[in-house]
């Protein structure tokens, strides 16, 4: 939008029809499709302010007449909803393992996914994978790179706009390195976002999962790495240098901590993550190649891997319980693969129950491991109306 009012400045008619049509866009965007008379009663707007929006927004590309309401007093009504084709969102996810990605359409409908088996070790191999990626998902949808608005990637680390820079990224080689933000614009258009993977998970958790009965919420993520989203009155907290929820680097390591990994990734992460479960297990005389490795054998009986089990609980309970102590959130999400393996949410609720000021109330993410996509694509959804919209006006 480029018509703009200081304050104390009446409002000319151009930033009034600006307004308008952004109010009716958010309520098409909520019904799904509606009809001008309903528009007017839940705006407030009359009739012809409502006409004349949607004439704009219409010859804009934005909106579409979709049939008509019968069986109601009266002419049929026609409904309006969300053209989908106004523009389309990428969302991707890079990881140790795998880049995956999906592409939806503005009104919200995912129409594409994949993934590819990362085998890239530097910087530039894992941008090239993921562009592979995202040419990938257009073509199959007929789409160019062009038709795409709006990219948001979901990354390890913690981008810094006002440096320009990715750090606390250790679990991925390379991908600090100062060079990356320019290689991903390259690639992917100046308007790439960066989003820290968790926070990604954190925002589909708010979109799709336990995140939508609350307006405050934790989601710790426990896998390959540990994160924590934080949701605040409804928003995402990042934090002033976009730090908030680093909890890798509480200093919570145990005796059978890797040191070096403590001093690269954190003392939480080093003792908890899946690297520090495997670590631990061996220490003791386990034979575990995984994670997975040491709760199956857990399940099976084993007192060694047991043991291992419990002590990942109380770390993760620890961990919990000073998320818990500090903001006070309404539901704690335990998502990742060791966040969400069988038994653990039962044992380190036994534990918070020993540990923390207040109850709380932990549950188990129902989402996949395409729950960073989808929090990318909800991120870049909303970031593609604004696009859109100020596009429109000025066209």
């Amino acid at each position: 939008m480029t018509a703009s009012a200081g304050p104390g400045t009446p409002a000319g008619p151009q930033l009034i029809r600006a307004l308008n049509e952004e109010l009716l866009l958010a309520r098409i965007r909520s019904a799904g499709k509606i009809s001008r008379a309903e528009l007017a009663r839940v705006t407030g707007l009359s009739k012809p302010t409502v006409s004349l929006a949607l004439t704009n927004l219409e010859r804009a590309g934005l909106v579409r007449p979709s049939g008509v309401r019968t069986g109601t007093p009266g002419p049929n009504a026609v409904l309006y909803e969300i053209r989908p084709e106004a523009g389309y969102v990428l969302g991707l996810d890079v990881g140790r393992e795998y880049v995956r990605g999906a592409i939806a359409d503005v009104a919200g409908t995912v129409r594409a996914r994949d993934s590819l088996a990362t085998r890239a070790k530097t910087r530039r191999g894992r941008v090239s994978e993921l562009a592979r990626l995202a040419e990938r998902l257009c073509a199959g949808l007929g789409l160019t790179r062009d038709d795409v608005v709006q990219t948001v990637l979901g990354s390890p680390g913690v981008y810094d706009p006002r440096r320009d820079a990715v750090s606390l990224a250790a679990a991925l080689e390379g991908w600090e390195d100062p060079q990356l933000p320019a290689d991903l614009r390259a690639e992917f258009g100046d308007s790439i976002l960066i989003e820290n993977d968790v926070d990604a998970a954190a925002m589909a958790e708010q979109a799709y999962g336990h995140g939508r009965e609350v307006e405050s919420f934790a989601f710790v993520s426990i896998g390959t790495g540990i994160g924590l989203g934080l949701v605040l009155d409804g928003r995402l907290r990042r934090g002033v240098h976009g730090a908030a929820g680093e909890i890798a680097y509480l200093p919570l390591e145990t005796a059978n901590a890797d040191p070096e990994d403590v001093r690269r990734r954190g003392g939480l992460e080093a003792a908890a993550s899946a690297a520090g479960i495997v670590y631990a297990a061996r220490r003791i005389g386990l034979d575990a190649n995984t994670a997975r490795d040491v709760f199956n054998a857990a399940e099976a009986g084993d007192e060694l891997a047991r043991r291992v089990v419990e002590d990942e609980a109380q770390l993760i309970a620890r961990a919990v319980c000073s998320v818990v102590a500090v903001v006070d959130p309404e539901v704690v999400v335990l998502g990742g693969g060791i966040g969400k393996a069988a038994g653990l949410v039962d044992a380190v609720a036994a534990s918070l129950d020993a540990l923390a000021p207040v109850p709380v109330d932990l549950r188990v993410s129902a989402l996949g491991a395409e729950s960073v996509v989808d929090g990318c694509l909800a991120s870049g959804i909303e970031r593609a109306w604004v696009q859109l919209t100020a596009a429109g006006r000025t066209a």
